[in-house]
């Protein structure tokens, strides 16, 4: 079955300047895909009709639908009614279906429909109206050689409507989409390219319709594989088999699979084995107990924190003994190891974790160079501490190291976790 594929367009200076940012692809693309449709290309534009028609012109080159999203508003900068007009041959024509549904809308505000709101119920002829239920403008649907051209508005919440309500279904009974099927294997521990390498036997002998992507963010590596096909049990089977061959590779640096993050990963597993957790942070300042309690239902196991940022907090708050500080400093093993058994006992806890370090820009000496940072795990059994070197800047230091903490208690609860 041949690929169905897509292009977006957005329309807007707003969005070139960088005054917001373009959610509206992303939703279209993860939207698309469910129905079997692939985005070749997303492209922003600004409102110039030239602009418009030159990427018409080159998406219908490109793919069998192409979605466009902005400049449909009542201003003279709203150009994408009229460039659309002159681009399929046609004439405005007044749409008295859309005009009742505004002056409706306007009378539902208490308001008196104006001359310039009365101008967006003018629509080019041949297009099949899109009714927007949530604003004033219009979606429009075009067919050429084949081709499917849908203009929608910019407005989030307005395009979303549209598109669930009428252009995904036209365009799935419109094509002949074969399904698309993701599976997500989250893994952390190993880069990019060594990932590559565990798995290039694996990955080479996939069939051809099942690719994979690596898609690396703070956490670790997301594996990706996609697949297509016409028989949806069927790909969903063969894919699963492909996933199920690599814990054989990878070992324990998978965490997850679907959509998981690392601190979901983490409170499921301290739910289920009802353990709870403390932390005493000075680098991190509150983002490790941060991490933890951003996850729904974290008071089953996160009890509370101690920012000891002060060395006087140390002690006090932590009794980390004076001469521990004096001889070792507040970023060393000694130091660290201290807080996480203290917070631990302090909260009466099972886990306790812990973070000192110096995140930079400045405060590091030729011994402790700044992103020299020290973490630690402690239960009733075993202290475990870790020394990191990081060099990405201050607010990447505490980042990654609030994750390596994060990754130390996986760690130390399951210790046939490799390093």
């Amino acid at each position: 079955m041949k690929a169905v594929t897509a292009e977006i367009i957005t329309i807007g200076d707003e969005i070139l300047y960088g005054q917001i940012v373009d959610t509206n692809s992303a939703w279209m693309g993860a939207e698309l895909a469910k129905i079997g449709v692939r985005v070749k290309q997303i492209t922003s534009i600004s409102d110039d009709a030239n602009h418009i028609t030159q990427a018409l012109d080159e998406a219908r080159t490109r793919a069998d639908i192409i979605l466009m999203t902005g400049g449909l508003g009542p201003t003279k900068d709203d150009l994408t009614k009229q460039v659309l007009t002159g681009y399929f041959h046609t004439s405005l024509k007044l749409h008295e279906p859309s005009l009742a549904h505004l002056a409706e809308l306007f009378r539902g505000r208490g308001k008196e429909l104006t001359d310039l709101n009365r101008e967006q119920a003018y629509l080019p002829e041949g297009c099949t109206p899109v009714t927007n239920a949530l604003g004033t403008a219009p979606g429009m649907w075009f067919e050429q050689d084949g081709k499917v051209f849908v203009s929608m508005p910019g407005v989030p919440f307005e395009m979303k409507r549209m598109m669930t309500d009428m252009v995904l279904p036209q365009l799935k009974a419109y094509f002949k989409t074969p399904h698309i099927l993701h599976k997500v294997v989250q893994t952390i521990g190993l880069p990019e390219s060594l990932l590559s390498e565990r798995l290039e036997t694996w990955e080479t002998s996939l069939p051809g319709h099942l690719k994979l992507a690596y898609l690396p963010h703070l956490n670790g590596v997301r594996l990706r594989l996609t697949g297509q096909g016409t028989d949806e049990a069927i790909l969903e089977k063969e894919m699963q088999e492909q996933v199920e061959k690599l814990p054989a590779i990878l070992g324990k640096h998978i965490f997850a699979y679907g959509e998981v993050t690392l601190e979901e990963a983490i409170g499921l597993l301290l739910t289920e084995r009802g353990l709870t957790v403390a932390t005493a942070e000075s680098c991190t300042g509150g983002l490790l107990a941060h991490k933890l309690t951003s996850i729904a239902g974290s008071s089953a196991y996160f009890i509370g924190s101690v920012i000891a940022y002060h060395n006087e907090v140390k002690i006090q708050e932590l009794h980390v003994a004076p001469e521990t500080l004096q001889q070792h400093g507040a970023v060393s093993e000694a130091t660290v190891r201290a807080m996480a058994e203290n917070v631990r006992l302090k909260f009466d806890t099972d886990i306790g974790l812990a973070t000192s370090g110096i995140a930079g820009p400045d405060g590091g000496t030729p011994d402790k160079p700044v992103g020299t940072i020290w973490i630690a795990y402690a239960d009733k059994y075993k202290t475990v501490a870790k020394l990191l070197n990081y060099n990405k800047g201050r607010l990447l230091n505490i980042e990654y190291t609030a994750m390596a903490v994060l990754n130390l208690l996986r760690q130390s609860l399951e210790p046939t976790v490799e390093e």
